[in-house]
Protein backbone atom coordinates (compact mmCIF):
# COMPACT_ATOMS: atom_id res chain seq x y z
CA UNK A 1 0.00 0.00 0.00
CA UNK A 2 1.48 3.44 -1.23
CA UNK A 3 0.33 6.29 1.12
CA UNK A 4 0.41 10.23 0.97
CA UNK A 5 0.17 13.26 3.56
CA UNK A 6 -2.30 15.51 3.90
CA UNK A 7 -4.34 17.35 6.08
CA UNK A 8 -8.56 17.17 5.18
CA UNK A 9 -8.64 13.53 5.58
CA UNK A 10 -7.51 9.97 5.21
CA UNK A 11 -9.56 8.19 2.24
CA UNK A 12 -8.81 4.57 0.97
CA UNK A 13 -8.97 3.22 -2.55
CA UNK A 14 -9.45 -0.04 -3.42
CA UNK A 15 -9.71 -1.52 -7.02
CA UNK A 16 -8.40 -3.96 -8.87
CA UNK A 17 -6.81 -1.97 -12.01
CA UNK A 18 -3.79 0.17 -11.50
CA UNK A 19 -4.77 2.77 -13.56
CA UNK A 20 -7.96 3.86 -11.77
CA UNK A 21 -5.51 3.66 -8.44
CA UNK A 22 -3.18 6.20 -9.80
CA UNK A 23 -5.68 8.48 -11.19
CA UNK A 24 -7.42 8.36 -8.04
CA UNK A 25 -4.82 9.01 -5.99
CA UNK A 26 -3.39 11.96 -8.16
CA UNK A 27 -6.99 14.04 -8.31
CA UNK A 28 -7.44 13.23 -4.40
CA UNK A 29 -4.39 14.84 -3.55
CA UNK A 30 -4.74 17.50 -5.11
CA UNK A 31 -8.05 18.04 -2.73
CA UNK A 32 -5.68 18.16 0.15
CA UNK A 33 -6.15 14.46 1.51
CA UNK A 34 -3.75 11.88 2.76
CA UNK A 35 -4.60 9.00 0.54
CA UNK A 36 -3.57 5.48 0.57
CA UNK A 37 -4.55 2.74 -2.72
CA UNK A 38 -4.38 -1.04 -2.71
CA UNK A 39 -5.88 -3.59 -4.72
CA UNK A 40 -6.67 -5.89 -2.11
CA UNK A 41 -9.78 -5.68 0.46
CA UNK A 42 -8.33 -7.77 2.86
CA UNK A 43 -5.53 -4.83 3.42
CA UNK A 44 -8.37 -2.69 3.60
CA UNK A 45 -9.47 -4.00 6.29
CA UNK A 46 -5.56 -4.82 7.97
CA UNK A 47 -5.11 -1.08 7.76
CA UNK A 48 -8.79 0.19 9.20
CA UNK A 49 -8.20 -2.11 12.38
CA UNK A 50 -4.50 -0.08 13.40
CA UNK A 51 -5.28 3.37 11.91
CA UNK A 52 -7.86 6.47 12.03
CA UNK A 53 -9.44 6.03 8.32
CA UNK A 54 -12.43 8.56 7.46
CA UNK A 55 -13.69 7.30 3.87
CA UNK A 56 -13.37 4.31 1.67
CA UNK A 57 -13.90 4.16 -2.31
CA UNK A 58 -14.29 0.84 -3.44
CA UNK A 59 -14.85 -1.23 -6.36
CA UNK A 60 -17.54 -3.67 -6.58
CA UNK A 61 -16.00 -6.13 -8.85
CA UNK A 62 -12.99 -7.15 -7.13
CA UNK A 63 -11.19 -11.07 -7.07
CA UNK A 64 -11.47 -12.35 -3.80
CA UNK A 65 -13.52 -10.24 -1.75
CA UNK A 66 -16.36 -8.26 -3.32
CA UNK A 67 -16.78 -5.16 -2.86
CA UNK A 68 -20.20 -6.02 -1.11
CA UNK A 69 -17.93 -7.96 1.10
CA UNK A 70 -15.91 -5.34 1.85
CA UNK A 71 -18.46 -2.95 2.68
CA UNK A 72 -20.11 -5.37 5.17
CA UNK A 73 -17.09 -6.25 6.79
CA UNK A 74 -15.87 -2.57 7.12
CA UNK A 75 -19.36 -1.59 8.63
CA UNK A 76 -18.89 -4.81 11.15
CA UNK A 77 -15.49 -3.15 12.44
CA UNK A 78 -15.88 0.38 12.18
CA UNK A 79 -20.06 1.70 11.35
CA UNK A 80 -18.70 5.73 11.40
CA UNK A 81 -16.66 4.90 8.27
CA UNK A 82 -17.98 6.39 5.30
CA UNK A 83 -17.68 3.80 2.10
CA UNK A 84 -18.42 5.43 -1.72
CA UNK A 85 -18.87 2.38 -4.18
CA UNK A 86 -17.58 2.31 -7.79
CA UNK A 87 -18.43 -0.22 -10.90
CA UNK A 88 -18.62 -0.24 -14.13
CA UNK A 89 -21.47 -1.96 -14.39
CA UNK A 90 -23.93 0.37 -12.39
CA UNK A 91 -27.61 -0.53 -12.21
CA UNK A 92 -30.15 0.38 -10.21
CA UNK A 93 -30.50 -3.00 -8.42
CA UNK A 94 -26.46 -2.26 -7.46
CA UNK A 95 -27.20 1.10 -5.69
CA UNK A 96 -29.93 -0.16 -3.71
CA UNK A 97 -28.21 -2.80 -2.52
CA UNK A 98 -25.31 -0.75 -1.50
CA UNK A 99 -26.99 1.86 0.17
CA UNK A 100 -29.01 -0.76 1.91
CA UNK A 101 -25.42 -2.32 3.47
CA UNK A 102 -24.63 1.44 4.46
CA UNK A 103 -22.44 2.89 1.71
CA UNK A 104 -22.80 6.46 1.45
CA UNK A 105 -22.82 6.98 -2.55
CA UNK A 106 -22.27 5.31 -5.44
CA UNK A 107 -20.65 6.30 -8.65
CA UNK A 108 -20.54 4.53 -12.23
CA UNK A 109 -17.48 4.02 -14.14
CA UNK A 110 -15.97 5.70 -16.73
CA UNK A 111 -15.18 7.87 -13.29
CA UNK A 112 -15.58 11.90 -14.10
CA UNK A 113 -13.43 13.76 -11.98
CA UNK A 114 -15.67 16.60 -10.98
CA UNK A 115 -18.26 13.46 -9.79
CA UNK A 116 -15.69 11.49 -7.49
CA UNK A 117 -14.62 15.26 -6.11
CA UNK A 118 -17.91 16.14 -5.03
CA UNK A 119 -19.02 12.56 -3.46
CA UNK A 120 -15.53 12.36 -1.65
CA UNK A 121 -15.64 15.88 -0.21
CA UNK A 122 -19.76 15.68 1.02
CA UNK A 123 -18.58 11.96 2.33
CA UNK A 124 -15.89 13.36 4.41
CA UNK A 125 -18.37 16.61 5.70
CA UNK A 126 -21.31 14.05 6.88
CA UNK A 127 -17.93 11.90 8.27
CA UNK A 128 -16.67 15.19 10.30
CA UNK A 129 -20.66 15.79 11.06
CA UNK A 130 -21.12 12.92 13.04
CA UNK A 131 -17.98 12.50 14.76
CA UNK A 132 -18.44 16.18 15.95
CA UNK A 133 -21.97 14.74 16.82
CA UNK A 134 -20.72 11.45 18.61
CA UNK A 135 -18.21 13.78 20.92
CA UNK A 136 -21.11 16.24 21.99
CA UNK A 137 -23.81 13.31 22.46
CA UNK A 138 -20.81 11.18 24.51
CA UNK A 139 -20.37 15.13 26.34
CA UNK A 140 -24.27 15.92 27.52
CA UNK A 141 -24.90 12.17 28.69
CA UNK A 142 -21.96 12.23 30.53
CA UNK A 143 -23.37 15.17 32.57
CA UNK A 144 -21.88 17.43 34.81
CA UNK A 145 -18.59 16.41 36.51
CA UNK A 146 -17.91 13.40 34.65
CA UNK A 147 -14.60 12.30 34.04
CA UNK A 148 -12.63 14.22 30.83
CA UNK A 149 -9.75 12.67 29.06
CA UNK A 150 -7.38 15.77 29.10
CA UNK A 151 -5.01 16.48 26.58
CA UNK A 152 -4.32 18.23 23.09
CA UNK A 153 -0.95 16.49 22.05
CA UNK A 154 -0.84 14.91 18.79
CA UNK A 155 -0.07 11.52 20.11
CA UNK A 156 -3.29 11.84 22.62
CA UNK A 157 -5.22 13.14 19.43
CA UNK A 158 -4.16 10.38 17.21
CA UNK A 159 -5.85 8.03 20.28
CA UNK A 160 -8.56 9.21 20.48
CA UNK A 161 -9.45 9.39 16.74
CA UNK A 162 -8.85 5.64 16.94
CA UNK A 163 -11.34 5.78 19.40
CA UNK A 164 -13.81 7.90 17.91
CA UNK A 165 -14.01 5.68 15.32
CA UNK A 166 -13.85 1.86 17.09
CA UNK A 167 -16.60 3.00 19.82
CA UNK A 168 -19.70 2.79 17.89
CA UNK A 169 -19.17 -0.70 16.30
CA UNK A 170 -19.41 -4.06 17.81
CA UNK A 171 -15.92 -4.91 18.38
CA UNK A 172 -13.95 -6.08 21.05
CA UNK A 173 -11.46 -3.53 22.07
CA UNK A 174 -8.22 -4.44 23.56
CA UNK A 175 -6.63 -1.30 25.56
CA UNK A 176 -2.93 -0.88 25.86
CA UNK A 177 -0.36 0.73 27.49
CA UNK A 178 2.13 1.40 30.75
CA UNK A 179 -0.24 1.03 34.04
CA UNK A 180 -1.24 4.34 34.82
CA UNK A 181 -1.75 5.69 31.05
CA UNK A 182 -5.85 6.27 32.17
CA UNK A 183 -7.30 2.95 30.57
CA UNK A 184 -10.16 2.64 32.18
CA UNK A 185 -10.98 6.32 31.54
CA UNK A 186 -10.71 5.87 27.87
CA UNK A 187 -12.75 2.77 28.13
CA UNK A 188 -15.70 4.69 29.94
CA UNK A 189 -15.04 6.84 27.16
CA UNK A 190 -15.64 4.50 24.80
CA UNK A 191 -18.35 3.57 26.14
CA UNK A 192 -20.35 6.87 26.43
CA UNK A 193 -19.50 6.83 22.54
CA UNK A 194 -21.36 3.54 21.70
CA UNK A 195 -24.99 2.69 21.73
CA UNK A 196 -24.97 1.05 25.01
CA UNK A 197 -23.67 4.03 26.47
CA UNK A 198 -27.49 4.26 28.04
CA UNK A 199 -26.70 0.64 29.66
CA UNK A 200 -24.50 -0.37 32.28
CA UNK A 201 -20.43 0.07 32.50
CA UNK A 202 -19.19 -2.44 34.76
CA UNK A 203 -14.80 -2.88 35.68
CA UNK A 204 -13.05 -5.52 37.33
CA UNK A 205 -9.28 -5.90 37.72
CA UNK A 206 -8.57 -8.86 36.98
CA UNK A 207 -5.44 -8.48 39.06
CA UNK A 208 -6.85 -7.86 42.23
CA UNK A 209 -8.51 -11.07 42.75
CA UNK A 210 -7.14 -15.29 43.36
CA UNK A 211 -8.54 -17.22 40.34
CA UNK A 212 -11.35 -19.21 42.48
CA UNK A 213 -13.06 -15.42 43.60
CA UNK A 214 -12.39 -14.07 40.08
CA UNK A 215 -14.14 -16.59 38.64
CA UNK A 216 -17.42 -16.10 40.84
CA UNK A 217 -16.87 -12.23 40.26
CA UNK A 218 -16.71 -12.27 36.85
CA UNK A 219 -19.56 -15.21 35.95
CA UNK A 220 -21.53 -15.26 39.62
CA UNK A 221 -22.33 -18.03 41.77
CA UNK A 222 -25.45 -20.72 42.81
CA UNK A 223 -26.28 -20.85 46.45
CA UNK A 224 -23.70 -23.62 47.99
CA UNK A 225 -21.41 -23.32 45.47
CA UNK A 226 -18.44 -23.01 47.91
CA UNK A 227 -18.50 -22.29 51.70
CA UNK A 228 -20.26 -18.94 52.29
CA UNK A 229 -22.20 -18.87 49.14
CA UNK A 230 -25.29 -18.26 50.77
CA UNK A 231 -27.61 -17.01 47.84
CA UNK A 232 -26.97 -17.18 44.29
CA UNK A 233 -25.48 -13.83 43.12
CA UNK A 234 -24.73 -12.38 39.71
CA UNK A 235 -21.53 -11.78 38.00
CA UNK A 236 -20.11 -9.04 36.71
CA UNK A 237 -21.21 -10.37 32.83
CA UNK A 238 -24.79 -10.06 34.17
CA UNK A 239 -24.91 -6.97 35.45
CA UNK A 240 -22.86 -5.44 32.60
CA UNK A 241 -26.39 -6.83 30.03
CA UNK A 242 -26.81 -4.59 27.71
CA UNK A 243 -24.20 -2.38 28.12
CA UNK A 244 -19.90 -2.59 28.53
CA UNK A 245 -17.74 -4.36 30.56
CA UNK A 246 -14.13 -3.15 30.83
CA UNK A 247 -11.74 -6.42 32.16
CA UNK A 248 -8.78 -4.72 33.36
CA UNK A 249 -5.45 -6.29 33.68
CA UNK A 250 -6.55 -8.94 31.50
CA UNK A 251 -3.29 -10.51 31.33
CA UNK A 252 -2.96 -11.85 34.51
CA UNK A 253 -6.19 -14.45 34.35
CA UNK A 254 -5.14 -18.01 34.99
CA UNK A 255 -5.90 -20.66 32.11
CA UNK A 256 -8.90 -21.72 33.69
CA UNK A 257 -10.20 -18.28 33.63
CA UNK A 258 -9.03 -17.85 30.10
CA UNK A 259 -11.04 -20.68 28.65
CA UNK A 260 -14.60 -19.49 30.28
CA UNK A 261 -13.94 -15.88 29.48
CA UNK A 262 -13.19 -17.33 25.88
CA UNK A 263 -16.53 -19.34 25.96
CA UNK A 264 -18.59 -16.10 26.68
CA UNK A 265 -17.10 -14.09 23.97
CA UNK A 266 -18.06 -16.75 20.79
CA UNK A 267 -21.46 -18.27 22.63
CA UNK A 268 -22.41 -15.27 24.66
CA UNK A 269 -23.22 -17.41 27.34
CA UNK A 270 -21.92 -19.13 30.06
CA UNK A 271 -23.09 -21.04 34.12
CA UNK A 272 -22.80 -19.39 37.36
CA UNK A 273 -19.62 -21.05 39.65
CA UNK A 274 -21.58 -24.14 41.22
CA UNK A 275 -24.40 -24.30 38.66
CA UNK A 276 -25.58 -25.80 34.88
CA UNK A 277 -28.22 -23.19 33.92
CA UNK A 278 -27.09 -21.61 31.03
CA UNK A 279 -27.29 -18.19 31.29
CA UNK A 280 -27.40 -15.96 27.62
CA UNK A 281 -25.83 -12.31 27.85
CA UNK A 282 -24.92 -9.50 25.66
CA UNK A 283 -21.92 -7.52 26.31
CA UNK A 284 -18.93 -5.33 24.69
CA UNK A 285 -16.01 -6.39 26.23
CA UNK A 286 -13.16 -4.09 26.77
CA UNK A 287 -10.21 -5.51 27.39
CA UNK A 288 -7.20 -3.82 29.26
CA UNK A 289 -3.39 -4.93 29.59
CA UNK A 290 0.04 -3.29 30.40
CA UNK A 291 1.53 -6.79 29.65
CA UNK A 292 2.64 -7.78 25.95
CA UNK A 293 -0.26 -10.29 25.47
CA UNK A 294 1.64 -11.57 21.89
CA UNK A 295 4.74 -12.26 24.20
CA UNK A 296 2.30 -14.40 26.82
CA UNK A 297 0.75 -16.13 23.72
CA UNK A 298 4.57 -17.18 22.45
CA UNK A 299 5.60 -18.44 26.02
CA UNK A 300 1.73 -20.17 26.44
CA UNK A 301 0.97 -17.95 29.19
CA UNK A 302 -1.86 -16.49 27.13
CA UNK A 303 -4.49 -18.32 25.05
CA UNK A 304 -3.68 -17.87 21.25
CA UNK A 305 -7.65 -17.87 20.49
CA UNK A 306 -8.36 -15.86 23.39
CA UNK A 307 -5.95 -12.96 22.69
CA UNK A 308 -7.17 -13.16 18.66
CA UNK A 309 -11.00 -12.74 20.34
CA UNK A 310 -9.79 -9.91 22.51
CA UNK A 311 -7.38 -8.18 19.71
CA UNK A 312 -10.37 -6.89 17.07
CA UNK A 313 -9.26 -3.43 17.57
CA UNK A 314 -6.20 -2.34 19.57
CA UNK A 315 -5.89 1.13 20.49
CA UNK A 316 -2.04 1.75 22.19
CA UNK A 317 -2.53 4.60 24.74
CA UNK A 318 0.49 6.83 24.53
CA UNK A 319 3.08 7.19 27.98
CA UNK A 320 2.54 11.00 29.47
CA UNK A 321 6.73 11.27 28.38
CA UNK A 322 5.26 11.15 24.95
CA UNK A 323 2.22 13.74 25.28
CA UNK A 324 4.35 16.83 24.64
CA UNK A 325 2.58 19.57 26.00
CA UNK A 326 0.12 17.49 28.26
CA UNK A 327 1.42 17.74 31.49
CA UNK A 328 0.83 21.41 31.68
CA UNK A 329 -2.99 21.00 30.83
CA UNK A 330 -3.07 17.73 33.07
CA UNK A 331 -1.58 19.55 36.15
CA UNK A 332 -3.80 22.58 36.06
CA UNK A 333 -6.95 19.77 35.50
CA UNK A 334 -5.59 18.01 39.05
CA UNK A 335 -4.96 21.48 40.91
CA UNK A 336 -8.40 22.69 40.42
CA UNK A 337 -9.77 19.39 41.51
CA UNK A 338 -7.46 18.88 44.41
CA UNK A 339 -8.13 22.63 45.78
CA UNK A 340 -11.72 22.60 45.69
CA UNK A 341 -11.41 19.21 47.25
CA UNK A 342 -9.05 20.80 50.23
CA UNK A 343 -10.70 23.96 50.43
CA UNK A 344 -7.52 25.57 49.54
CA UNK A 345 -6.47 28.64 47.81
CA UNK A 346 -4.53 27.14 45.10
CA UNK A 347 -4.12 28.74 41.68
CA UNK A 348 -1.38 27.91 39.90
CA UNK A 349 2.04 26.71 39.29
CA UNK A 350 5.58 29.29 39.94
CA UNK A 351 7.57 28.91 36.80
CA UNK A 352 10.23 26.46 37.74
CA UNK A 353 7.44 24.28 39.34
CA UNK A 354 6.11 24.08 35.78
CA UNK A 355 9.68 23.11 34.11
CA UNK A 356 10.47 20.66 36.64
CA UNK A 357 7.35 19.07 36.27
CA UNK A 358 7.65 19.65 32.42
CA UNK A 359 11.20 17.76 32.67
CA UNK A 360 10.19 14.80 34.52
CA UNK A 361 9.90 11.62 32.74
CA UNK A 362 6.55 10.46 34.22
CA UNK A 363 7.25 6.50 34.52
CA UNK A 364 4.29 6.02 36.66
CA UNK A 365 2.38 8.29 33.68
CA UNK A 366 -1.21 10.38 34.38
CA UNK A 367 -1.04 8.08 37.83
CA UNK A 368 1.55 9.82 39.27
CA UNK A 369 1.10 13.07 37.86
CA UNK A 370 -2.00 13.00 39.67
CA UNK A 371 -0.80 12.23 42.83
CA UNK A 372 2.02 14.46 42.71
CA UNK A 373 -0.22 16.99 42.42
CA UNK A 374 -2.50 16.44 45.22
CA UNK A 375 0.47 16.07 47.62
CA UNK A 376 1.45 19.43 46.19
CA UNK A 377 -1.81 21.10 47.07
CA UNK A 378 -2.11 19.34 50.44
CA UNK A 379 1.54 21.01 51.37
CA UNK A 380 1.38 24.05 49.30
CA UNK A 381 1.26 27.50 51.73
CA UNK A 382 1.04 29.84 49.63
CA UNK A 383 -1.31 30.61 46.34
CA UNK A 384 1.25 29.27 44.27
CA UNK A 385 2.88 25.84 43.82
CA UNK A 386 6.67 26.11 43.61
CA UNK A 387 9.54 24.09 43.61
CA UNK A 388 9.73 23.39 46.95
CA UNK A 389 6.25 21.46 47.48
CA UNK A 390 7.42 19.21 44.83
CA UNK A 391 8.98 15.47 46.01
CA UNK A 392 12.65 15.97 45.72
CA UNK A 393 12.95 13.96 42.71
CA UNK A 394 11.33 16.89 40.49
CA UNK A 395 13.34 19.40 42.42
CA UNK A 396 16.70 18.33 41.47
CA UNK A 397 15.92 19.67 38.13
CA UNK A 398 16.44 22.95 39.27
CA UNK A 399 19.39 24.71 40.22
CA UNK A 400 19.99 26.32 43.34
CA UNK A 401 18.08 29.94 42.22
CA UNK A 402 15.38 27.52 41.42
CA UNK A 403 15.89 28.40 37.67
CA UNK A 404 15.26 24.94 35.66
CA UNK A 405 18.15 23.97 34.54
CA UNK A 406 16.70 22.31 31.50
CA UNK A 407 13.96 23.46 28.87
CA UNK A 408 15.10 26.85 29.90
CA UNK A 409 15.10 29.92 27.56
CA UNK A 410 17.81 32.62 28.50
CA UNK A 411 18.43 35.95 27.50
CA UNK A 412 21.13 38.11 27.72
CA UNK A 413 20.77 41.34 29.93
CA UNK A 414 19.36 44.46 27.48
CA UNK A 415 17.58 41.90 25.01
CA UNK A 416 14.80 44.39 23.84
CA UNK A 417 10.80 43.23 25.17
CA UNK A 418 10.13 42.64 21.73
CA UNK A 419 12.63 40.09 21.28
CA UNK A 420 12.19 38.32 24.48
CA UNK A 421 8.35 37.68 23.48
CA UNK A 422 8.75 36.82 20.12
CA UNK A 423 11.46 33.90 21.48
CA UNK A 424 9.71 32.94 24.08
CA UNK A 425 6.18 32.43 21.29
CA UNK A 426 8.48 30.49 18.79
CA UNK A 427 10.18 28.05 22.09
CA UNK A 428 6.49 27.46 23.12
CA UNK A 429 5.34 26.65 19.99
CA UNK A 430 8.54 24.36 19.27
CA UNK A 431 7.84 22.40 22.25
CA UNK A 432 3.87 22.04 21.20
CA UNK A 433 4.50 20.53 18.12
CA UNK A 434 3.61 23.75 16.12
CA UNK A 435 0.32 23.95 17.77
CA UNK A 436 -0.99 27.35 18.22
CA UNK A 437 -3.88 26.99 20.33
CA UNK A 438 -2.01 24.88 23.15
CA UNK A 439 0.77 27.60 23.02
CA UNK A 440 -1.82 30.08 23.45
CA UNK A 441 -3.27 28.04 26.83
CA UNK A 442 0.34 27.82 28.17
CA UNK A 443 0.97 31.07 27.87
CA UNK A 444 -2.06 32.25 28.89
CA UNK A 445 -3.23 34.79 26.08
CA UNK A 446 -5.64 33.97 22.79
CA UNK A 447 -4.59 32.03 20.28
CA UNK A 448 -5.37 35.14 17.83
CA UNK A 449 -2.69 36.96 19.63
CA UNK A 450 -0.04 34.51 18.53
CA UNK A 451 -1.54 34.39 14.78
CA UNK A 452 -1.04 38.61 14.84
CA UNK A 453 2.53 38.23 16.76
CA UNK A 454 4.05 36.05 14.02
CA UNK A 455 2.63 38.04 11.09
CA UNK A 456 3.98 41.28 13.14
Amino acid sequence: MTERQGPRGRVLVVDDEAGILDSLRRILEREGLDVSVTDSGEEVLAAIRREPVDLVLADIMMPKMSGIELLRAIKAISPAIEVVMMTAFGTVENAVECMREGAYDFISKPLKRAIVVRSTLRALERRALVRENQVLRATLDAGPGASEIIGQSAALRETLEIVSQAAPSKATILLTGESGTGKELVGRHIHRLSERRTGPFVTVNCAALPEGLLESELFGHEKGAFTGATARRQGRFERAHNGTLLLDEIGETSPAVQVRLLRVLQEGEFERVGGQEVVPVDVRVIAATHRNLQEDVATGRFREDLFYRLHVIKVELPALRDRHGDVALLAQHFLHRFAEKNAKRVAGFSEAALKALDAHDWPGNVRELENTIERAVVLCRSEVIGIEDLPQALADNVGAKGRAEVDGIFVPFGTPLAEIEKRVIHETLERTGGDKKIAARLLGIAARTIYRKLDE
